[in-house]
């Protein structure tokens, strides 16, 4: 909430969105006793038991702590809208997550310094994760902590807790069919397979804001506001001052600005302000301010398939909500519950030529379809197909000039043919894993939507009609050397002063990866840049 102090009380830094990012910024940018800094969070507290419970994840969707988008109707999806959570609560998405901690191929942040400038490389990006990285679990040999980590950082990291038996087959289903098996996901080349790192600690989720966020609130020099929207920004000439909130406040921000309010958020933010395509920005009304065309462009998102199989054996995790389970959970930190539902990983080409995995297998001992939503009835298994580097872009646009309205979110999926042509071959990867001989004790057949093996056409035609999102938008205020970029590699909006994006949104391309690391990442960097330009 936004006492009558805080709407009158100017600060150094406002923060919109306390998210993955918001949450490391305030942390970071607040340790110096001299600033003032408020982050500013439309959702509210993150004190419901569901995002403590790894496992009960799902449950938050279409809930309070949800944003529940949707996107518009996907013209190669058989005009399907798909439904897109983000989280709307303390720790954004990281509080609503399965807490996979997979930071990606090197490839891919050499390419963001190709695009950003070398400190954005993969040997510039690497002590920024490992500044966020608290390891507390051994390797997965047992011979201590793998050395590709750090163990001082405040987002706790560890290997899961009590895997499902299930996921044991996978690792050996992987082993057998020649797969090469990683010593530790988060390696430079992570081609291969793993258990899936993940944010917890004891057996229970450990989001940005318990890591970053609720340490540093007891400072006295950081507002945390909650339950309080941001219609737009404020300005003087071209620099911006502060923010307008929902009810009419203003938040002044003596020296910055910062929107980490993510791929969908923040570019809306910057529209509402007046930043922005001009005819856009003139079709829905708003007045001009800054001349940026890229502002929503390049939308990228990893789009998902799943093959699931029934299971004969009662050890999945379809009803792991027991009473004795949920005892274990609370007295130890230990069971089913425990499961972040990703429990492992594969990265795979999908054709032997490619420098690098294209497709991620992800293991999930359970029927883990339509997002989770729909309880299973019956025990199954799923690999879930992951197309790493889609071809297809899209874009996020206003649908009007009120911060209230969701804006329009249309990912082009599959708009590029061979996004579709590599998704099949990923089916077929995981057609080949479940055939081995590891999973013959735990598979009985297909289960919806999967239709068991067919041919090519037939295939084609499942994914356009089952595939969701796997939760990752970026790109939308991409960063850049070059004058179209709607940051720069400071991560300043072109155009203005005093403004900054930090969030996924910055991302010059999508990662080999989850963008949870990703985000945090380039959260730690833009503190010290921030700090940088203050001393400046």
């Amino acid at each position: 909430m936004l006492s009558s102090r805080q709407a009158t009380t100017g600060y150094d830094y406002v923060i919109v969105g306390a998210g993955s990012a918001g949450c490391v910024l305030a942390a970071r940018l607040s340790e110096d006793p001299t600033v003032r800094v408020a982050i500013v969070e439309s959702g509210g507290k993150d004190r419901k038991t569901e995002i403590r419970v790894p496992a009960a994840f799902p449950k938050l969707f279409k809930t309070p702590y949800d944003w529940d988008f949707s996107t518009a109707k996907q013209t190669e999806l058989g005009g399907r809208e798909l439904y897109w959570p983000r989280g709307h609560v303390l720790g954004g998405c990281s509080s609503v997550n399965a807490m996979m901690w997979v930071r990606g191929h090197r490839d891919d942040y050499d390419a963001w310094g190709e695009a950003a400038g070398p400190e954005w490389s993969h040997d510039g990006i690497v002590p920024y994760f490992r500044r966020a990285e608290g390891w507390t679990g051994a390797a997965p040999d047992g011979s201590g902590r793998p050395s590709v980590y750090g163990t001082e950082g405040p987002l706790s990291i560890a290997p899961p807790r009590d895997p499902n038996p299930t996921t044991a087959a996978f690792l050996e289903a992987c082993r057998s069919t020649g797969l090469t098996e990683l010593p530790e996901l988060n390696v430079p080349d992570p081609s291969g397979f793993s258990l899936t790192p993940v944010n917890q600690r004891a057996g229970r989720r450990w989001s940005t804001a318990d890591g970053y966020l609720k340490p540093a609130a007891r400072r006295p020099n950081l507002d945390v506001i909650t339950d309080v929207r941001v219609r737009r920004l404020a300005f003087e000439g071209t620099r911006v001052t502060g923010v307008v909130t929902a009810s009419g406040n203003v938040l002044r921000a003596r020296r910055e600005v910062i929107l980490s309010a993510g791929a969908i958020g923040s570019p809306q933010l910057l529209m509402l302000s007046g930043i922005g395509d001009p005819e856009h920005l003139r079709e829905t009304g708003v007045e001009l301010r800054a001349v940026s065309p890229d502002v929503g462009r390049h939308l990228q998102d990893h789009l998902s398939t799943a093959v699931t199989m029934r299971c004969p054996l009662p050890v999945t995790l379809t009803g792991a909500d027991t009473l004795r389970n949920v005892g274990r959970f609370l007295l130890s930190g230990r069971g089913p519950l425990t499961s972040n539902v990703g429990e492992a990983v594969a990265f795979v080409r999908s054709t032997p030529e490619l420098d690098a995995p294209d497709i991620e297998l992800i293991y999930a001992p359970g029927p883990f379809v339509q997002h989770g939503l729909t309880p299973p009835t019956e025990h199954g298994v799923t690999i879930g197909v992951i197309l790493l580097q889609p071809a297809s872009e899209g874009r996020i646009t206003l649908t009007d000039d009120q911060a209230t309205s969701a804006p329009r979110i249309d990912p082009g999926y599959l708009t590029d043919a061979s996004d579709l042509r590599r998704l099949t071959a990923g089916v077929r990867r995981a057609e080949a894993l479940f055939a081995d001989s590891a999973f013959a004790p735990y598979t009985a057949g297909p289960m919806a939507p999967y239709p068991g093996i067919v041919d090519d056409e037939a295939l084609a035609r499942t994914i356009r009609d089952s595939c969701e999102t796997l939760y990752h938008p970026v790109g939308t205020c991409r960063m850049g050397t070059d004058d179209g970029s709607v940051t720069d590699p400071r991560l300043r909006v072109r155009g203005v002063e005093g403004l900054r994006v930090v969030d996924a949104s910055v991302m010059p391309r999508i990662t080999r990866g989850h963008t949870q690391a990703p985000t945090v990442a380039i959260a730690e960097k833009a503190a010290e840049l921030i700090r940088e330009d203050a001393r400046v």
